[in-house]
């Protein structure tokens, strides 16, 4: 939808501080009350003001207090309404600008607010800060302003401006540090340092010149002691407190566990400030990241990201097959392993236990017919070797010609896994266009153009679940939503609590054991999984049966409550909705007939959360895939029965001609063509040049079989009516 707007936002010491919502003079004071609070709560802004011209009225978001003031304050007596406490600290950062790069990357609300709690969180002396956003809001952005502002104001840990920090980006795997390099870059390069596993063995130490530090735990955990040839992690080269402040990206994921290694990096380096980074609101499971950093500064949910329009909302479809389990019977054909007769092999099992590949092949065969085969998608397996399967069978069945339209990208790919993923990240690259994996693309792959995401594995934690619809979420010019093909019933999550709930009270985490410290194996993010000990068992089903495959497709679609609707749901709320736009039928044909109201209409359904493609979903459950979007519109509020382009344009022709010469019926006779083989779209305003060049070659000759362009407009505008008329002959 559109953007909310507030009439004014009062900006001081590159701090927003306040919100005015102003109304005309003839209307109350008091009437920009409700959107003054509202922008202000979601900007946490502590004063909002409503007025009128004539008076000024002042609400307090922290105390509740409220009532008419003789005056706007001053900037300086706001600021410290604002900050009733003095912190100079927080002054010398307010004081830094947010650092846009060149005006190309100006921080979105949310993220100045996670960046300003931070810094306040510091300024007040808290060593333990721990940020929850949702997985694409961009942690890694407002990571690099909170760095840029203590790196400017020169804080450090001796709370003294007379040095600058040593700041550490700690993440788990490498693509994740190198994004954030990256991502860094504005910082001058020789301010920035890599710490690598091969760097330090050619120096024979760890890199200490530089102020901005970035590594992967498993980097930290690795080292040897060359005097005696045992494991020495290389994080003890630094002093305890060598950094000021060290961000943990991903938190949720190992650095605070208290059963995990990991945390002894953490615990020694206990004098820095630390930052932790989660997409993950609390849970049992995480409940150890909770208790290490404390509850959220700031919390921004993946569904606040997509109804703000700073995320893309999805749509799921949900596919249930005839082979989604499976029961040996004497007619298929052992290949290998044995098989447990009576026995139903169910998803879990399938690529680990068994494998069909009949199975695998209906598939895959069943989502490529489904999805844009030029659209990026990426496609989660059950192991490494189903991830090979699949991405032979997608060469196999694509309709393309590139040999590398579809790559796998696993741990066992190494550099050139590493290759395909940069490729397919890059936007102006369209191959490889598919990517197969089974546990590394969960994470860390900021591909902002991914249109579907295939699972084909169970999906048992709610973090990866999440993870992985984080994939898709990143905006990207001319996508309005993505798609998730969901085979393993993965859909269940949405209706889990756990989806996009409240954080729950904390609870105690079980303490380690006395003693225990960071191990001292590094540990691999991407681990090559040892062999299995069984032998895979493999069978091949009798040909009766793959003649027989069949599938069934549900469509549910983004919810702004932060779960999908089903269908029902989605046309029940699409039905109650209606009348917001037209009241009888009547009115629906006229606003139809014209381009200009036409377009208003759907553009002001797309606000209300049904966009084009959504409702051109609609058409496909109706079963009316030929017909208009206005049939949709008249099927959900009229209950009128579809009736296809083609159809429509056979029972209105006599009546459209009879109103134009013959020329005239020439032109027209050319746009309902285009309109019956291409849609709507070709009644467009913008469309009638392009339409003008095909049928005459040139606006001239057009001019010539038409009169002026004025008159050709009309032609083309005034036709348009009758094709949407009630019907019959004239």
């Amino acid at each position: 939808g559109n953007p909310e707007i507030a009439d004014y936002i009062l900006v001081y010491r590159n701090t927003k501080i306040a919100v005015i919502e102003a109304k005309k003079r003839d209307l109350p004071l008091t009437e920009g009350v409700a959107q003054a609070k509202k922008y202000a709560g979601k900007l946490q802004i502590r004063f909002t003001y409503a007025t009128n011209g004539l008076g000024v009225y002042e609400m307090d978001m922290e105390t509740g207090q409220e009532g008419e003031v003789s005056s706007f304050p001053t900037t300086e007596e706001l600021w410290e309404k604002t900050f009733a406490e003095v912190n100079a600290w927080r002054d010398r950062f307010a004081a830094i600008p947010f650092e846009d790069k060149g005006g190309t990357m100006v921080p979105y609300y949310y993220q100045e607010i996670a960046s300003q709690k931070t810094l306040s969180a510091v300024a007040q002396g808290i060593d333990r800060i721990l940020l929850n956003l949702a997985t694409g809001t961009g942690k890694t952005f407002i990571a690099f302003q909170i760095a840029w502002k203590l790196f400017q104001a020169k804080w450090n840990l001796t709370r003294e401006p007379n040095r600058r920090p040593r700041i550490l980006f700690l993440a788990d795997r490498n693509i994740l540090a190198n994004q954030a390099f990256n991502a860094f870059s504005t910082f001058d390069e020789d301010a920035r340092v890599r710490i690598e596993p091969d760097a330090i063995s050619k120096k024979g130490s760890v890199p200490k010149n530089g102020s901005i530090f970035f590594t992967i735990f498993q980097t930290f955990m690795s080292g040897i002691d060359y005097k005696t040839g045992k494991p020495k992690p290389h994080f003890g080269e630094y002093p305890p407190d060598f950094f000021d402040f060290i961000i943990i990206d991903e938190c949720h994921r190992g650095g605070a566990k208290d059963e995990s290694s990991w945390r002894g990096i953490l615990e020694y380096f206990s004098p820095a400030v630390q930052l932790g980074l989660t997409a993950t609101p609390l849970r049992k499971h995480n409940a150890d990241t909770y208790e290490y950093f404390g509850r959220p500064i700031y919390t921004y949910a993946l569904k606040d990201g997509i109804n703000d329009g700073f995320l893309t909302p999805f749509r799921v479809k949900q596919i249930a097959t005839t082979i989604d389990d499976y029961v040996y019977t004497s007619d298929d054909e052992i290949e290998d392993g044995d098989v447990v007769v009576g026995k139903v092999y169910q998803e879990n099992d399938f690529n680990k236990i068994i494998e069909i590949k009949e199975r695998e092949a209906y598939r895959v065969k069943t989502f490529m017919e489904m999805i844009d085969q030029k659209e990026k998608t990426i496609v989660f397996c059950a192991t490494q070797l189903h991830a090979l399967a699949v991405r032979d069978l997608i060469n196999q069945m694509k309709t393309g010609t590139d040999p590398n339209y579809c790559a796998r990208v696993t741990a066992n790919d190494g550099k050139l896994g590493e290759q395909h993923l940069a490729a397919f990240q890059d936007n102006d690259k369209t191959i490889p266009t598919i990517l197969t994996t089974s546990q590394k693309l969960s994470t860390g792959v900021d591909a902002r153009n991914v249109r579907n995401i295939v699972l084909m594995r169970p999906v048992n934690s709610m973090i990866e679940f999440k993870q992985i619809i984080g994939r898709g979420t990143r905006l990207f010019d001319g996508k309005d939503y993505f798609t998730v093909y969901d085979f393993v019933k993965a859909y269940q999550h949405f209706s889990d609590p756990e989806w996009d709930g409240e954080p729950l009270d904390p609870e105690t985490p079980t303490p380690r054991p006395p003693g225990s410290g960071p191990g001292p194996d590094p540990v691999d993010p991407d681990p090559i999984p040892p062999p299995v000990e069984r032998k895979l068992l493999k069978v091949t089903l009798a040909d009766g049966k793959v003649r027989q495959f069949q599938h069934m497709v549900s469509t549910s679609f983004w919810g702004p409550d932060g779960t999908p609707l089903s269908t029902e749901q989605f046309l029940q709320q699409l039905f109650g909705d209606l009348p917001d736009f037209f009241s009888d039928e009547e009115q629906l044909r006229e606003i139809w007939g014209h381009p200009d109201t036409r377009r208003g209409l759907l553009e002001g359904l797309a606000e209300k959360g049904y966009s084009t493609e959504q409702l051109a979903e609609i058409r496909k459950l109706i079963c009316a895939e030929q017909s208009d979007l206005f049939d949709v519109l008249a099927y959900v509020a009229f209950a009128l029965a579809p009736l296809s382009r083609e159809g429509r344009v056979l029972d209105r022709k006599d009546l459209i001609y009879s109103h134009y010469d013959d020329k005239q019926q020439a032109f027209i006779d050319f746009v309902l063509t285009q309109y019956i083989k291409i849609d709507v779209e070709a009644l467009e305003s913008d469309k009638l040049p392009s339409l003008l060049e095909l049928k005459y070659n040139g606006i001239h000759d057009a001019i010539e079989e038409l009169g002026e362009v004025g008159a050709i407009r009309e032609l083309f505008v005034g036709f348009q009516t009758h094709l949407y008329d009630e019907g019959g002959v004239a």
